[in-house]
């Protein structure tokens, strides 16, 4: 029987019905449910931090690529495929990226120290500590040697592209839309920047794990006073910086249309201490899983880059300055240059935010809610 309205009271309430659904149909679909943020992940490594934003609601990782720092880039990229293997997400491409810096190197390195002395940290290229400490020295070896990971290895594999073109591609496919976490060294980024100038204008900003402006030890204990000493006689000097600096001064360079700076120094009032770890493992999850062998005492240098990009609110402290890195072949090569507005030279240093200081506990907090969270799906 074809529809009959039979009195105007019931005409009414047909309409009234109709008129959900018809604003619902004409209701773009960016209205009715927020587009998940977009996020491509640059690193050294795989860790804590990596697995916040993986886990966390209403975000799309678009890719991980790896580049030489801490360890080799090919070593990098087969800890980041074991790590999204861990958090079931192997839906996220894993792109390799690049294995020697721009200018600096190992040799370059070993000069530099003969001149103006020994650096407490290297990366790949550390051979021994200067001085006893509690921090494991990775096993020294070349750039393509990928030893057994702890972790266990990796069964499937990374993508078939190299991570400047895949920078590119990905800003160039999400104008304006696409926010970049680096918490290794820069050149990744820089090569892409080179390629093309358009590709830092086309991302929507930039969030590093970097630099070191006047960092103070906060935290009691013998850990920290370990990791105080890559401050305490160069306050300026961090590794992911010093490794590539010319790499870096590019990167700060370019004209991104925002750049969040999280530098060494609010970093010292957190550590990854036993207590945190333990809790932090605790859940059920493969995430938690996996941290039941993870060494304690770092400070949480990547994790309050991420943390802070998920939760701007946990930043307590924060300023703006012009930065930019020294790449003279001198005593301060690799450190950190800053000038408030007006005093920077002019030429192309970037104002950034720089993060100083954050909520510990609610970062903590926000830390154990994403490690206990069960394995999301790729946000769409």
């Amino acid at each position: 029987m074809p529809f009959a309205i039979r009195s105007p009271s019931r005409l009414r309430s047909a309409v009234l019905r109709l008129v959900p659904a018809l604003i619902l149909i004409a209701t773009p679909v960016a209205v009715r449910a927020e587009a998940p943020r977009l996020v491509v992940l640059d690193d050294d490594g795989f860790g804590l931090a990596q697995t916040m934003v993986i886990s966390a609601p209403g975000v799309r990782v678009l890719g991980i690529t790896g580049v030489s720092g801490d360890q080799w880039a090919k070593e990098v990229t087969a800890h980041q495929l074991r790590g999204v293997e861990i958090a079931g997400r192997t839906d996220i491409p894993v792109v390799p990226g690049a294995t020697f810096p721009l200018r600096n190197s190992e040799a370059l390195t070993e000069r530099w120290e003969a001149l103006y002395g020994k650096l407490v940290w290297k990366g790949a290229w550390m051979k021994r500590w200067v001085e006893p400490t509690d921090q494991k020295l990775p096993p020294y070896h070349g750039p393509d040697v990928v030893p057994d990971l702890p972790e266990g290895n990796p069964t499937h594999k990374a993508a078939n592209e190299l991570a400047a073109n895949f920078l590119l591609r990905t800003v160039h496919a999400y104008p304006g839309q696409v926010t970049i976490i680096a918490t290794g060294p820069f050149t990744n980024l820089a090569l892409a920047q080179k390629l093309d100038p358009a590709f830092a204008g086309l991302a929507k900003e930039l969030v590093y794990m970097g630099g070191s402006l006047n960092p103070r030890q906060r935290l009691p204990g013998k850990v920290a006073t370990q990791f105080a000493r890559e401050f305490d006689n160069s306050p300026r000097r961090e590794f992911n910086i010093r490794f590539d600096p010319e790499a870096a001064s590019i990167v700060m360079r370019a004209p991104w249309k925002r750049i969040v700076m999280v530098p060494v120094d609010p970093s010292t009032q957190t550590e990854l201490s036993a207590a945190l770890l333990a809790r932090l493992s605790a859940a059920d999850t493969p995430v938690a899983r996996a941290l039941r062998g993870h060494p304690a005492g770092f400070p949480l240098w990547d994790e309050i880059a991420a943390a802070v990009w998920l939760d701007p609110t946990l930043i307590t402290l924060s300023r703006e300055a012009y930065v930019d890195t020294n790449t003279e072949f001198g005593p301060g090569y690799g450190d950190i240059l800053s000038w408030n507005e007006g005093y920077q030279p002019g030429l192309g240093e970037q104002k950034e935010l720089v993060v100083e200081e954050v909520d510990v506990p609610r970062l903590e907090a926000l830390m154990q809610r994403l490690v206990d969270s069960p394995v999301r799906p790729a946000a769409r």
